[in-house]
């Protein structure tokens, strides 16, 4: 199998030079299109016994990316440690392992990951395991088998244990001919990356899976993420990570984006407080099963004027990545993100001004820094 061995081969590549931390999963790939219908009723597995609780039994695939950890931080914190297991194919660092349960799980091994839900008693999924923009366009094959044909194994498995499913999306899963200003939650998707195409077949696969099988799909399109505690895993919005870093450590930074690019993004903290908060709320308050969420917007050049107030001999250049540039502006300037508003209260709690203090303040007080302060 040629193919499968590439694709193998592929995704140690980039997990060890990418510092992608999107839960890359290596194959056997199982045959696309199995109804969760058609698998066997009589299955036997080991059963696992736990305590019974109210809580939900969590799973989190792709745990060790970006939002993976936090995560499960803030839902162990809610549900119980014991109740909230992280999932990756790769070896977690001391400090994550010995937070709370961990277990290896590649979501390209359908029995392995049915399994996984099965012993565990899972109730609710957090499906993360995905390559992302600029990664995905350097491994079309390889994200297709683990954007889409992982994505296919959650939603079989999902549907048959009656599982509370969430999958993230983005704004990269609007195109060119989408409005950019703002973007509204319905309106024509076309995107022109292999991670947006995949995001778009995400949503409309878990809606039909909601109205044909009944599955509790829920999906919010994330904006750029912004936090302390990660590095730059791929992705077009990643620059406004990596300022900080560079800022603190050397006080230059050459940006891959025109100055003028406007894109909406979000500090992490209201990130995972709008994913618990949908997945928590009532079904009946639910009218879409896919929502935008939007904290702030904002360009390369007003990010530098406000990391300056911080670090004021920082060195803004700029060397345009076209790649990166032309997906940038396939994307949206603005959410609009009143349906979240409107049916589950959803309101963000960091503007850029907090944002900046707050990357700042966990990044360290660099002598710079100290200075300006």
């Amino acid at each position: 199998m040629p193919i499968v061995r590439n694709l193998g081969r592929a995704a140690r590549q980039l997990l060890q030079g990418s510092g992608c931390g999107c839960g890359v999963s290596l194959v056997p790939v199982r045959g696309i299109g199995v109804s969760p219908r058609q698998v066997a009723s009589d299955a036997s597995f080991h059963s696992v016994t736990f305590s019974e609780s109210d809580h939900p039994r969590v799973l989190i695939t792709g745990g060790l990316g970006q939002l993976g950890v936090g995560l499960a931080k803030l839902l162990r914190k809610r549900f119980g440690k014991n109740n909230v297991i992280l999932s990756d194919i790769r070896k977690p660092a001391d400090n994550v392992f010995y937070s709370g349960p961990f277990i290896f799980a590649d979501i390209l091994d359908y029995k392995n990951l049915r399994e996984i839900v099965v012993n565990n008693r899972i109730t609710w999924l957090f499906h993360y395991s995905a390559l992302l923009s600029a990664v995905g366009e350097a491994n079309v094959p390889l994200a297709r088998a683990v954007n889409i044909t992982g994505l296919h194994n959650v939603l079989d498995i999902a549907a048959e244990h009656n599982l509370r499913l969430f999958v993230p999306s983005t704004i990269g899963a609007f195109g060119p001919t989408s409005p950019r200003d703002p973007t509204p939650d319905l309106c024509i998707q076309r995107p022109r990356t292999i991670y947006g195409v995949s995001k778009v077949h995400a949503e409309l696969m878990g809606e039909y899976y909601h109205y044909r099988y009944g599955l509790d799909f829920r999906c919010l399109r994330y904006p750029g993420i912004i936090s302390a505690d990660s590095q730059p895993g791929g992705g077009t919005t990643d620059y406004a990570v990596k300022i900080f870093h560079d800022a603190i450590k050397t006080g230059k930074f050459k940006c891959y984006l025109r100055p003028d690019t406007r894109l909406p993004m979000m500090y992490i903290d209201d990130c995972l407080k709008a994913t618990l908060e949908v997945m928590e709320a009532p079904a009946e308050s639910l009218t879409m099963r896919t929502y935008n969420i939007s904290a702030m917007s904002f360009t390369p050049e007003e990010l530098a004027q406000e990391v300056q107030k911080y670090v004021p001999e920082l060195q803004m250049t700029y060397s345009v990545d076209q790649v990166r540039q032309a997906i940038a502006d396939s994307w949206p300037m603005n959410f609009d993100d009143s349906n979240a508003r409107r049916d589950w209260g959803w309101k963000h709690d960091y503007d850029l001004p907090e944002l900046v203090t707050t990357m700042f303040s966990y990044l360290g007080s660099d002598s710079r820094i100290a200075q300006a302060n």
